[in-house]
């Protein structure tokens, strides 16, 4: 368990803003970038990294997509293709890392 910077996680701005809202209780990436139990901040809020899992794209759910800050699993993959500028193909193989956390 370690005190991480928020910038390690969390990828920019809108992403941040998006957690301090509570609009986002997880991210997905394409690799580990914390551990359970490790907390950052966002505005001198604390939030504590609860699950860490590796699964596949095609294992991701509405409910997932929800917790990512949109609508459904459709918008979401939409919005994985904006945020790579196009250069985004879904792979339901593709191994990915769910990252859940919660404020403290």
């Amino acid at each position: 368990m370690a005190h991480i910077d928020v910038d390690t996680l969390l990828p920019n701005g809108h992403v941040k803003e998006l957690v301090a809202d509570g609009e986002m209780t997880q991210l997905t990436r394409g690799q580990t970038y914390a551990d359970e139990g490790d907390t950052f901040e966002i505005d001198g809020d604390t939030y504590a990294v609860t699950t860490v899992e590796e699964l596949t794209l095609g294992e991701l759910t509405d409910e997932d997509a929800q917790r990512e800050g949109s609508a459904d699993l459709d918008a979401y993959k939409k919005r994985l293709v904006r945020a790579h500028g196009g250069d985004f193909e879904w792979d339901d193989d593709a191994a990915v890392v769910r990252h859940r956390f919660e404020a403290q």
